[in-house]
């Protein structure tokens, strides 16, 4: 059987930096992302650590064709797929932690 995947997009309290981002367990890679896990990385070095986009699959195949498409869009619609779904731009981590 396939593992599945998710795609991501992580961003600062202020939402000046987005970060997109792909995982076959997000829960596990949120948790690295908050607690800085990867101290040089890019995530890490600007305080990016609240999730305000995901999406699941089936396969990790389809996170990472998905994530080079989100990637390859523009700020303005990454802006728009955040807010999409999350308008308020709250911190989805903390809604799906428990129940992923």
């Amino acid at each position: 059987m396939e593992k599945g995947g998710a795609v991501y997009i992580l961003t600062n309290k202020n939402h000046t930096v987005l970060y997109v981002g792909m995982t076959s367990d997000l829960i596990a890679r949120m948790i690295q992302h908050i607690e800085k896990h990867f101290p040089n990385s890019f995530t890490a070095k600007y305080h990016l650590d609240k999730l305000v986009y995901f999406e699941g699959f089936h396969s990790i195949e389809e996170a990472i064709d998905r994530e080079k498409q989100i990637k390859a869009g523009s700020r303005k619609k990454k802006i728009e797929l955040i807010e999409a779904m999350n308008p308020l731009w709250k911190d989805l981590y903390l809604e799906i932690k428990d129940t992923w």
